[in-house]
């Protein structure tokens, strides 16, 4: 095991699930230290009972508990949509955008107790090692990082459940249940475990957010989303901040089987994992304000954020929320919202969220424009000279090389 330095006071980053709780105990064992357990309520719900009391049976001498759901909301859930940030085309990056803001909090939770460390159970073969870390180095460059995972005796979870129960920890894990799972306002993700075989269809009383498809309503759900400047400020009319507009469609898209999604997916380490996850809301809000760009937005700035929300949403998964690369991308999206403003009537159905319709006193669609009926606007024999024009270096390719 690796101790070249001896800290003074950690701050961990807590959940009070299987590998954190081991990881406090075992961080008062292996270095002798105070330890504060953090926690930052981000919308896990029930994860968040007990906690507190928990963490100080377990070691730690403070827990810190800060409600951060509005700032997750306002400053990371509502930009990555902003953004149309979806990574390899299907995953809404719940866990991505959780990490940086609980880094942010950690940083300042360690100044304010003068701690010299930070320290997380994110694994070594996975990507939020990373999201900590960089956000650490980023806010705080001078305190040091530990990593259990990296470093100590244990191999698996297996292991970790053996030590919880030498040290009397409760865990809501078992060896017949492996999987974890990471709830926040966002999403609930699920991974590890009996899911570790891609082919093996997830157990459907594993699911928390949502009904089942089949088991939805037999009728449809019509939502009027309301946008102002890319942000969704009002649902059916009614005026919400951005924590309210989640946790109303989250109920709302979970009554109808909406978001669920079950991927295997490309870590920043290279290997290849299979999460499920569970992301109600942030599906229909992602369908809604896409829908919204398409009369609001020109079509290059539209072109052009879409070859970029790629690379946004790639920024995003593999850490670099706090790079200078990412300010710079926000800034660029942030500006293609100014006229991002208007209302899309969403239909929720067994698993579906479907636009039925769009409207914007700021569209840039023009029916008279767009008619294939008697046209006043359009000249369809510019068409001609357009054409000959645009398609002049196709002809004179095939011209000279015959």
């Amino acid at each position: 095991m690796k101790k070249e330095f001896s800290p003074k006071k950690i701050v961990l980053a807590y959940s009070g699930g299987l590998d954190t709780s081991v990881i406090l105990a075992w961080l008062k064992d292996a270095y002798g230290c105070e330890v504060v357990a953090f926690c930052a309520d981000v919308g896990q719900k029930e994860e968040l009972t007990g906690l507190e009391e928990k963490g100080i049976k377990t070691g730690a001498s403070k827990v810190y508990i800060k409600d951060l759901r509005l700032e997750f909301a306002r400053d990371f859930i509502f930009p990555a949509i902003q953004g149309s940030a979806v990574y390899e085309m299907r995953y809404l990056l719940g866990t991505s955008l959780a990490r940086p803001i609980i880094a942010k909090a950690m940083v300042e939770v360690a100044l304010a107790e003068k701690a010299d460390a930070f320290s997380h159970g994110a694994t070594g073969k996975g990507n939020d090692q990373v999201r900590f870390e960089l956000g650490f180095k980023a806010l705080a460059p001078a305190l040091h990082i530990i990593a259990p995972w990296r470093t100590w005796e244990f191999k698996g979870r297996t292991d970790l459940i053996e030590y919880a129960k030498k040290k009397g920890i409760p865990v809501p894990v078992t060896a017949a249940k492996p999987y974890s799972m990471d709830r926040n306002l966002l999403h609930l993700s699920f991974e590890g475990g009996i899911l570790e075989d891609p082919y093996k269809e997830p157990d459907p009383e594993m699911f928390l957010l949502s009904v089942s498809p089949e088991k939805a309503p037999d009728s449809p759900t019509y939502l009027e989303l309301d946008f102002e400047e890319g942000n969704c400020v009002a649902v059916n009319g009614k005026r919400m901040n951005p924590l309210e507009v989640m946790e109303f469609l989250n109920k709302a898209g979970g009554e109808n089987g909406i978001g669920r999604v079950d991927i295997v997916e490309n870590r920043l380490v290279g290997i290849k994992s299979r999460g499920v996850y569970e992301t109600p809301g942030g599906t229909i809000l992602h369908i809604a304000h896409r829908d919204l760009e398409s009369i609001t937005l020109d079509r290059d700035t539209q072109h052009q954020k879409d070859d970029l929300s790629g690379e946004f949403a790639r920024l995003i998964y593999n850490g670099h929320w706090f790079s200078n690369k990412m300010k710079a991308m926000r800034a660029y999206i942030s500006e293609t919202q100014r006229y991002v403003t208007g209302t899309v009537k969403v239909k929720l159905y067994k698993g579906n969220c479907t636009v039925a319709g769009r409207k914007s006193s700021v569209s840039l669609y023009s029916h008279e424009m767009a008619t294939f009926e008697k046209e006043e606007l359009y000249n369809q024999y510019d068409a001609e000279g357009f054409i000959n024009i645009y398609g002049l270096p196709t002809k004179e390719t095939a011209r000279l090389r015959k």
